[in-house]
């Protein structure tokens, strides 16, 4: 096994940060990173001597190597200092101190080593932190903040993940952010959009997005200057439990179209994140659900109409929207009818220009949809020769 290589040359071998947390926390890690005092030519020399196969992945100047074994990739990380940060990256130096790599981790829970023999190093408390489910920056908040400006998002994020309750955070902190805020403007809209999905899929999300509108983020991140609150409240409350998409949770903070076209310019949602914006916009207030017998009709007739493909998905969108709980578990056990007669069926009929029987479709379609879909080919047909 290749702890057992670091072993033979003494180099030192530790599992680091989130692998680290997640294991303290009881979760099952996603993957595993490892930090080492060997230099990634060490370790390269180390691997191939081995007959380990490496991974080129560009990681290497910031010391990351890739070994792949069992089928599975590793990634371990040559202990650093970062010399020199601009807030979006850092030129690094190596170092063989373990507590000078855990100073430049960005939060006190991120900062922790476990030995492979289950030995603890915690130099910044992160243990206890984690314990109490605080969300800390190691060191000082505005000097980790300033060596990426990211940091203020991926705070939010582990809050979301980890604290009890909303408004549990250092007033200190918060100042730090509130302070640094305009440094989002500088990262790249990609890495933030990567973030601010976690974000809303997380807990608290209520509360964190009113933090990013009170500290002075929500202008720099794409989100508009005028957000409704109000109804980010409501649909936070409409939706829990029920799996949204990040972007049906954020889109209840739009007024209007232009709200997501600006979200998109800022961040470059995929097509489908802006289409889903879009739609929620446009149709959340007048597509709801009937009173009577048949709540879902308006939905369904709506996914009939529509000439697109995931329109069905779109609509199960807008359900967890309006908090439709009952009518969602429906809809997702709905297939859609197949029209039931062709073009074909009416040429035997006799009816025989195009024009006529494009003519006579339509108006059967119309019967089939008032019929909620029942009628089947016979029913249809004979309401022709009615017609």
């Amino acid at each position: 096994s290749f702890p057992e290589l670091f072993e033979k040359k003494n180099y030192e071998l530790r599992i680091a940060g989130g692998a680290v947390r997640d294991l303290l926390s009881g979760m099952t890690p996603q993957d595993i990173d490892f930090a080492t005092t060997a230099t990634p030519a060490e370790m390269k020399e180390m691997f191939t001597s081995a007959g380990v196969r490496l991974i080129n992945n560009k990681g290497e100047k910031h010391g990351t190597i890739t070994a792949r074994l069992h089928e599975q990739n590793f990634e371990i990380t040559t202990l650093r200092i970062d010399v020199v940060t601009d807030g979006r990256h850092a030129e690094v130096e190596f170092t063989t101190d373990w507590e000078k790599d855990a100073e430049r981790r960005d939060l006190t829970v991120n900062s922790m080593f476990l030995g492979l023999d289950g030995m603890l190093y915690d130099f910044f408390n992160g243990y206890e932190d984690l314990k109490n489910k605080k969300i800390r920056f190691v060191g000082k908040a505005s000097e980790r903040i300033q060596e990426d400006y990211l940091r203020i998002l991926r705070y939010f994020r582990f809050y979301g993940r980890i604290a009890e309750k909303p408004g549990d955070h250092e007033p200190s902190t918060l100042q730090a952010i509130k302070e640094n805020a305009k440094g989002l403007a500088g990262i790249s809209g990609e890495r933030i959009w990567v973030e601010l999905k976690k974000i809303l899929l997380g807990n608290h999300v209520n509360h964190l997005v009113r933090l990013m509108y009170e500290l002075d983020i929500a202008q720099y991140i794409g989100l508009p200057l005028d957000g409704s609150l109000e109804e980010f409240d409501r649909v936070t409350k409409n939706i829990q439990n029920l799996s949204p998409k990040p972007m049906t949770v954020l889109t209840s903070l739009f007024k209007v179209k232009d709200d997501v076209t600006n979200l998109d310019l800022r961040l470059k949602i995929s097509k489908e994140e802006k289409n889903l914006g879009l739609f929620l916009v446009k149709h959340r207030q007048e597509l709801t659900k009937t009173m009577g017998p048949e709540p879902l009709r308006p939905y369904q007739d709506f996914i009939m109409d529509s000439r697109e493909a995931n329109t069905n998905s779109k609509i199960c969108e807008l359900l967890k929207y309006q908090g439709e709980e009952n009518l969602l578990r429906e809809m997702q056990e709905w297939t859609v009818p197949s029209f039931p007669v062709s073009g074909h069926d009416l040429r035997k009929m006799g009816v025989s220009s195009g024009k006529e029987i494009g003519a006579a479709l339509q108006q059967l379609r119309d019967e089939w949809k008032k019929s909620g879909y029942h009628m089947d080919k016979e029913e249809l047909l004979s309401c022709l020769k009615k017609l």
